[in-house]
This record gives structure tokens, C-alpha cells and sequence, in this order.
């Protein structure tokens, strides 16, 4: 199996002034392709340390995708940092400022001497004419490596990556299968509940299992490898299958479902309409469910704390006002060493109030407390 590091440059990204997108769309355009990402770095704008970083990884895998750094200014470093990756000079090609000046023609533009530099690959590079904007792309070849140097601008890259990278990786390494992905969704139970009901399913190496831990939900990943979409979706769904058994009713949906949607389609399925009371969660509860499919009618978002018999008699008096079937609320009370939750309901059937508890960190009380009251939604 193929292996590839993303090495993203830019000072700008490791200073927080921007987010890295580019990361994220490369690892799943590789693992689309059945290779295998291996490491994710990102370096400032140093020649030194990016040539450092690529000397590192070259040993390791067979492909290394650089994004960022081929502008025309001089804090645009990544060619001259390949080029002493690899011990060579750089060169310039007079096709690269042919297609650059044909380029800022198109545009209405003419450009700066400084534009030369981005017709500046090391020797011996195999130049990727960029379409979509004015700084070349391009490939360099080890004997056991492929170094490829992308753009940063994010539609730049993702052209490349679709219309010539990926052509071109799959004739370099002969590709023959592909990684796949599926996310289960849990919600109301903790990784280590979880990690006990399907442990033996993570020593598994095809497919692998994997947990991911939220507040107030757990995701469950299984990643497969096969030579064709057909074969991994096979092995998708047999430990599909066992964790659907082993989770049961924790499992609320998988991939793109939420919880939101979820909790109202209970409700929906019951045939009652819903609306909720919040207390301190700042309308995070209102808002996920508004952005949701089902008979969800609003509710109210309080800014102070309700105690427990407050939030009963509102979620009641809520209910018999509006003519609402199911009221829900939900009230944070903060605590030195955990967060005291209310959680109520006034339905046909039931009214209720009880308490539950969130000793996590306090900047994560509002969600955990959203994802427990969805769950109760859910659940009911």
C-alpha cells in the first residue's frame, strides 16, 4: 500500500491567522485513491526547515505533497527548499513564464518582475502548468519518491489535484485499491462503555476500528481498504453489522445524520409536534434543531438559570399555552467541580424533571448538555 505525506507551508497557518483547509481535502482525495496518509505537518516559511522536513520524510514514503509557498514574493520558499532537499539548483523555464504572462493577459493584467520567480523549478522537475491561476505546479522525482509542490490557494490546489495529480499517482504507483470510511454515531454513553461492548473489534487491521469522543457523544470509525468501492463496502458492512448488535439503541444514525434530526424524527414518528425551553445554553439547543427536517415549533432561550421547579412549571406552562404536544427543557447550573444539569419534559404521556451531571471541562457543559437533551428527545 502506497503511503504520502501533506507537508502545508505557510507561517500565516502556524501564527492561527488562517485555517487550513487543504489538509483536510488532500488526506481524503489519498484516501479515496488507496493511499495511505502518513503523517500531516505543517512548517513556516524557512527554506531551512522545509528542506529539513522533506529530507525526513523522504526515506519514509512515496509521496510528498507540499501547498503553499510558490508565490512570486521572497517569502515564497518551497522551490528553493526542495531544490536543497534534493541537491539541486534551480532552474528557469521559459514555457512556465510563457503560460504565467498568458495567463495575467487574460486577466487584464501584466506582470511583475518578481512573477519570474514562480518560473524558478529545481532541475530536473517535471512543471505542472496551472489553468486556474498563475503559479506553476510541480513534480520532482526521487528514485523512491515523489515530491509534489502545490499551490496554497485552495481552488488552485484542488484542480490540480483532481485533473492532473491524481492521473498522475495512479500511473506512478500503479493503484489498486481504495480506503473507505463510514462514521456510526453514538450518543448518551461514554468511549469507555463503548471501548468494552467492541474492544476485540479494534485489534482488527482490515478494517480498522477506531473511536472518537465528544461531549455528550461517541463516534465510532471503521476505515476498510479494498480493490475496488465494492469490496470495501463489504467489509463496511459486516463490522456495520456486529456494532449495530453490540450498540444497539446507543447508535443514533452514521456519517452526515445528526442527532438533531434524529430527535425529531422520534417525535415525527410518534405523531406529536415539539418545542423546547433552554436555560443557559446561549440558543444552541433551538438552533441545531431549527436547522433540522421535522415538526419542531421553537421554544424559548433564557439567559438566566432556572432551578428545577422552575424549568417543570415553565416546560408545563409552555405546553398548556401553545398547544404544543411535547415541551422539553434543559437548564445549566454551574459547579465548582462538575455542572448540575435539569433536564424536563411535559408530553401526553409523562411530565418530568430530573438531574444529571457533567464533570468534563466547563467550556464543553452547553454542548454535552444539548446532546443529552437531544438523546432524551431521541429516546423518548
Amino acid at each position: 500500500m502506497a503511503s504520502a505525506e501533506i507537508l502545508t507551508i505557510g507561517t500565516e497557518i502556524l501564527l492561527g491567522e488562517i485555517l487550513d483547509t487543504n489538509t483536510r481535502y488532500l488526506s481524503h482525495k489519498l484516501r479515496e485513491q488507496g493511499i495511505d496518509l502518513y503523517r500531516q505537518t505543517t512548517v513556516g516559511d524557512n527554506i531551512k526547515r522545509i528542506a529539513q522536513a522533506i529530507q525526513h520524510s523522504l526515506p519514509e514514503t512515496d509521496i510528498i505533497i507540499t501547498t503553499g509557498g510558490l508565490g512570486p514574493t521572497v517569502d515564497d520558499p518551497t522551490r528553493q527548499a526542495i531544490a536543497e532537499a534534493v541537491s539541486v539548483e534551480i532552474e528557469f523555464r521559459t514555457e512556465l513564464w510563457d503560460q504565467i504572462q498568458e495567463r495575467y493577459r487574460r486577466y487584464g493584467r501584466t506582470p511583475t518582475e518578481n512573477n519570474k520567480r514562480q518560473a524558478f523549478v529545481p532541475q530536473g522537475a517535471i512543471a505542472v502548468e496551472n489553468p486556474v491561476g498563475t503559479a506553476p505546479a510541480f513534480i520532482v522525482e526521487t528514485q523512491d519518491c515523489a515530491i509534489i509542490a502545490l499551490p496554497g490557494v485552495p481552488h488552485e490546489m484542488k484542480h490540480l489535484m483532481e485533473n492532473t495529480i491524481i492521473p498522475y499517482l495512479h500511473q506512478r504507483l500503479n493503484l489498486d485499491s481504495v480506503i473507505k470510511t463510514r462514521i456510526i454515531h453514538t450518543a448518551g454513553v461514554g468511549e469507555s462503555q463503548i471501548d468494552d461492548r467492541i474492544g476485540d473489534l479494534e485489534t482488527f487491521s482490515n478494517p480498522t476500528v477506531g473511536l472518537a469522543a465528544h461531549s455528550g457523544q461517541v463516534d465510532v470509525r471503521i476505515t476498510a481498504k479494498g480493490r475496488t468501492d465494492e469490496e470495501a463496502d463489504l467489509l463496511i458492512r459486516s463490522i456495520e453489522h456486529e456494532l449495530r448488535e453490540r450498540l444497539g439503541e446507543w447508535i443514533y444514525g452514521a456519517d452526515k445524520e445528526t442527532l438533531e434530526q434524529a430527535a425529531l424524527n422520534n417525535i415525527q414518528s410518534i405523531g406529536w409536534n415539539l418545542a423546547v425551553i433552554e436555560a443557559g445554553l446561549r440558543g444552541e439547543l433551538i438552533h441545531r434543531l431549527a436547522g433540522a427536517e421535522g415538526p419542531f415549533m421553537g421554544g424559548e432561550a433564557l439567559t438566566n438559570q432556572l432551578s428545577e421547579d422552575e424549568l417543570f412549571d415553565m416546560v408545563e406552562a409552555y405546553r398548556d399555552e401553545r398547544s404544543v404536544e411535547a415541551v422539553f427543557g434543559v437548564s445549566i447550573h454551574p459547579g465548582k467541580e462538575r455542572q448540575k444539569v435539569y433536564l424536563a419534559l411535559a408530553t401526553p404521556e409523562e411530565k418530568a424533571v430530573y438531574p444529571v451531571y457533567y464533570g468534563g471541562p466547563p467550556g464543553y457543559t452547553i454542548r454535552w448538555a444539548v446532546n443529552q437533551c437531544l438523546d432524551l428527545i431521541r429516546k423518548y
